[in-house]
């Protein structure tokens, strides 16, 4: 690769991470719900004509690794109407599809995907690639309000929406919009964030028209392959870094909140030359709880866990992935089969996944994997009736402390992992919902001990102002994070419900219920492992 090609690619590739950037930033903007609008619960990317990854936002993980099946879905089922088709020959021009369904593409419920095709705005014709947008709607039905809660079944817990469109031709489809809208207890604001997601696709369009401008379509087309090659390549060197061989690892979730407990997921990693080959067919059974993942959800945690021992780090597009094998058995925890329950596999079993892919690695690249950290996202839903008869839905992922290191200690309260959202501020939780936050501190002593300590949790405390029902899906509430080079585990994780009067009453990992007046629910997150425990 001469220096003029390799600089070109180095432009077009920050550029084209600029418009999934942007698409971020309007999604934000534009959003209705505290969850989207504060949190930043969405993922932003770009694909080719062929449905291929090219870019992608620094958004969640566990969002784009497993966005490429919602792309291929959308563009391949009859449900969004010979979509590919209509897009390559240009009836799709201003469509827009959504889908959600874990089995045809989805993660979990309330994770709705859009994809539109890019076509030139100017004198050119012809598709240029595909743009696409996850954001994680605060309620899409179900038996509980958040449609978060655990659940048996695959219909209670939500909305199934197919691959669809929901727009076409600048035409909306009202009977598609009219049936989310009538399933969801918080319908204006469904609404208001399906609207942000389109003009978030709008805005990629808009600028990656005028980046193929700037190129020309041929040449535009001919860095992108090599942009491909080039990721490939780098991600080929950095294999050569791992040991070669065969390295096994295993980790247990707490329980799947409908009875069945230290559920395991197990991998045998084999490193070669040139291709890493993830092997989780001995994990157990799917389960009746909700936190089975689909196969997306457990590829999206391999590659991630990939890209975090890469130095340098390559672009992240289709060619990162060419030489990642992920090999699961259907109808186990790690590749769901309907109608399981999925809600907390997407954010809850894919931080387990990937605990247990840099067990592997560790092995693999001794010294060079951090600590766990606190393997849960803490999710919490609070949902009733408003002072002013209107229904709310509150919902959050709950920081919590990260594993040391060979270097430093470990972060304090902060998201980590599959997950890359921020906390709703108080203020504006405060403004939303009938909720009042009682207490927001760091956990201390909850990180583990070593040379360099894991990262401490934090408490959050809710108190509802109205009666509401709660759920809670979480995890390492009986596992703690383990510790790396002899170091200290972190401290588990702990729910409390706070009465008004009298003593708070510990409440499992994965559980919901209703809330009195003046009640409160009160979490307090697991701390990362320590690195290295001092000698005495």
């Amino acid at each position: 690769m001469n220096l003029q090609t390799a600089t070109d690619i180095a432009v077009l590739h920050h550029a084209l991470v600029g418009v999934a950037e942007e698409m971020g930033e309007a999604l934000k903007r534009a959003a209705y719900s505290p969850n989207i609008k504060e949190r930043r619960d969405y993922s932003c990317a770009l694909f080719d004509k062929q449905g291929r990854l090219l870019a992608q936002a620094a958004h969640l993980p566990v969002h784009l690794g497993s966005m490429p099946a919602s792309v291929e879905a959308v563009l391949n089922s009859p449900y969004s109407l010979n979509f590919n088709q209509r897009a390559t020959t240009g009836l799709g021009k201003h469509s827009y599809a959504v889908v959600n369904d874990p089995y045809r593409g989805g993660t979990h419920l309330p994770d709705i995907t859009m994809v539109a095709p890019a076509f030139s705005y100017g004198k050119r014709s012809g598709l240029l690639g595909y743009v696409a947008n996850r954001a994680h709607h605060s309620d899409i039905g179900g038996a509980a309000p958040g449609s978060m809660s655990p659940q048996t079944d695959l219909m209670a817990e939500g909305l199934v929406i197919p691959p669809i469109l929901i727009e076409e031709g600048d035409n909306l489809i009202s009977p598609v919009w009219e049936l989310i809208k009538a399933n969801t207890r918080t319908p204006e604001e469904r609404e208001g964030d399906l609207w942000a997601q389109i003009a978030a696709c709008d805005r990629g369009m808009y600028r990656l028209d005028e980046i193929v401008e700037r190129h020309g379509q041929a040449k535009y087309e001919r860095l992108c392959n090599a942009l491909f090659l080039h990721s490939a390549r780098l991600l080929r060197e950095n294999l050569k870094s791992l040991k070669r061989g065969l390295f096994k690892a295993e980790g247990l979730m707490d329980d799947d909140g409908a009875g069945t407990t230290d559920i395991v997921i197990r991998l045998k990693l084999t490193v070669a030359r040139d291709k890493l080959v993830f092997d989780f067919g001995a994990s157990d059974a799917q389960v009746r709880g909700g936190i089975n993942a689909v196969r997306a959800v457990t590829q999206s945690a391999a590659f991630y866990s990939v890209l975090c021992l890469c130095d340098p780090r390559p672009p992240i597009n289709h060619g990162c992935f060419e030489h990642i094998d992920v090999i699961t058995k259907p109808g186990t925890v790690v590749d769901a089969r309907r109608p399981a329950p999925v809600a907390g596999g997407n954010v809850e079993t894919s931080q387990r996944i990937v605990d247990v892919c840099l067990a592997a690695l560790a092995q693999a690249a001794p010294g060079r994997v951090p600590a766990q950290s606190q393997g849960t996202m803490n999710n919490l839903t609070i949902g009733g009736v408003a002072p002013n008869g209107e229904q709310f839905t509150y919902y959050e992922t709950i920081a919590g402390g990260c594993g040391a290191g060979a270097a430093r200690d470990g972060a304090s309260g902060t998201h980590s992992h599959m997950t890359n959202t921020l906390n709703t501020p108080v203020e504006a939780l405060e403004h939303a919902y009938p909720l009042r936050v009682e207490e927001y501190a760091l956990r201390d002593g909850s990180g583990g001990e070593g040379r360099h300590r894991g990262g401490d949790g934090v408490i959050r405390r809710i108190r509802t102002l109205v009666p509401a029902q709660f759920g809670l899906l979480t995890e390492r509430r009986e596992h703690p994070p383990q510790g790396a080079g002899n170091g200290n585990p972190g401290r588990q994780g702990i729910n409390q419900l706070r009465f008004v009067d009298g003593e708070p009453e510990v409440l499992p990992a994965k559980c919901s219920g209703h809330l009195q007046l003046g009640e409160a629910i009160d979490i307090r997150t697991p701390g990362g492992g320590g690195w290295n425990r001092r000698s005495r």
